[in-house]
C-alpha cells in the first residue's frame, strides 16, 4: 500500500475502472440524443455529458476515498494555496475530447487518475463508443481491454532501425509548428486521433511518439500519463523532464513529447530541444 491511501494500488484500479464505465455509460445517453453544446469561458465546448460524468466519478470518488481531495475539469477552481498542500488527490476529466462528442467520431474518454507527490500513481482511460479501456498503475502495470477480449498488459515498443517512425497527431489541435518539426524528421506514418487516446497508442507500441504543440490541461493527460509510464514509456517536457502536476498556479501543461525511450534523440530530431531553464 502506498503512503496516504487508505487501499491498495490495485484495489483503487480496478474500482476506477469501474466507475470510468460508469460514467461512460450516462454519457452515451447523452449522445444517442439531440444534445445541445455550451460554450465556457476559454470558448471551449461543454455538453450535458460532460456534466453528467462529472457528477457520477465525484460522487463514486469519494465514496471510495473520502480523505482523498479532487480535481475536476468541470468541478469548482481551487486555488493553488489550497491544492499544493495535496500530497494525493483524484484528477479527472469526465469527458476528454468533447470536441470529438460534437463531431460524433467516437474519439472521446473518461479520464482518472490519481496524484502522489506531483506524480500520475495510477490512470484510466475508458473509450465508451470505441469499447476500449486502457489502465496502469506504477509497480502495477498497463493494461488494454476490449469488448471482445479480456484484459491484457501492454508495454511500450521501441522503433526497429530503419522503421519508418509513426506519429499520433491531434484530429482538432494542429499547427503550422507540428508540421515544420515533422518535415525536420523525415519520412514518417501520421496516425490520426482525437483525446487522451493519443498517449494511448504510444503506451501499447502503436505509435512511436506523439508531440503536442499546442495548449493542453493537466487533467488533459494524467491518466494517459500513468498508463504510459507503467508500459515502461516517458512524457516530457521540451527539455527532456517527465511532466508534474500540481506545481504551480496555472494548471495548463506545457508542450510535450510522448515516447518510448530516449526522448532527446527524438526532440533532437524534430528540432524541438530546448535547453532547461
Amino acid at each position: 500500500m502506498m503512503s496516504g491511501l487508505s487501499l491498495p494500488v490495485e484495489v483503487l484500479l480496478n474500482e476506477a475502472r469501474n466507475i470510468a464505465r460508469e460514467a461512460g455509460d450516462a454519457i452515451l445517453d447523452v449522445y444517442e440524443t439531440r444534445f445541445a453544446t455550451m460554450e465556457k469561458d476559454d470558448r471551449s465546448p461543454l455538453t450535458e455529458a460532460d456534466l453528467a460524468a462529472h457528477r457520477i466519478i465525484s460522487a463514486r470518488l469519494r465514496e471510495l476515498t473520502p480523505e482523498l481531495p479532487l480535481l475536476s475539469e468541470e468541478g469548482r477552481d481551487v486555488p493553488f494555496d489550497e491544492r499544493r498542500h495535496w500530497p494525493s488527490y483524484w484528477l479527472i476529466d469526465p469527458l476528454d475530447g468533447t470536441r470529438e462528442f460534437v463531431k460524433r467520431n467516437g474519439e472521446f474518454t473518461v479520464n482518472i487518475a490519481l496524484i502522489q507527490h506531483h506524480d500520475p500513481l495510477l490512470g484510466v482511460v475508458w473509450s465508451p463508443v470505441l469499447g476500449t479501456l486502457y489502465s496502469g498503475a506504477h509497480g502495477v502495470g498497463a493494461f488494454r481491454e476490449t469488448s471482445a477480449a479480456s484484459r491484457a498488459p501492454i508495454q511500450v515498443q521501441p522503433p526497429a532501425p530503419g522503421h519508418r517512425p509513426r506519429v499520433v497527431g491531434s484530429r482538432s489541435h494542429g499547427n503550422d509548428r507540428l508540421l515544420a518539426a515533422l518535415e525536420k524528421l523525415g519520412p514518417h506514418q501520421l496516425v490520426p486521433m482525437g483525446s487522451s487516446l493519443k498517449l494511448c497508442l504510444v503506451a501499447e507500441g502503436a505509435a512511436d511518439l506523439y508531440p503536442r504543440l499546442g495548449p493542453t490541461s493537466e487533467w488533459d493527460t494524467a491518466a494517459a500519463h500513468a498508463v504510459v509510464s507503467a508500459a515502461g514509456g516517458r512524457v516530457v517536457d521540451l527539455t527532456g523532464a517527465e511532466l508534474r502536476y500540481n506545481t504551480r498556479e496555472s494548471l495548463l501543461n506545457p508542450e510535450f513529447l510522448v515516447c518510448a525511450e530516449d526522448p532527446q534523440a527524438w526532440l533532437s530530431r524534430l528540432g524541438l530541444d530546448r535547453p532547461a531553464a
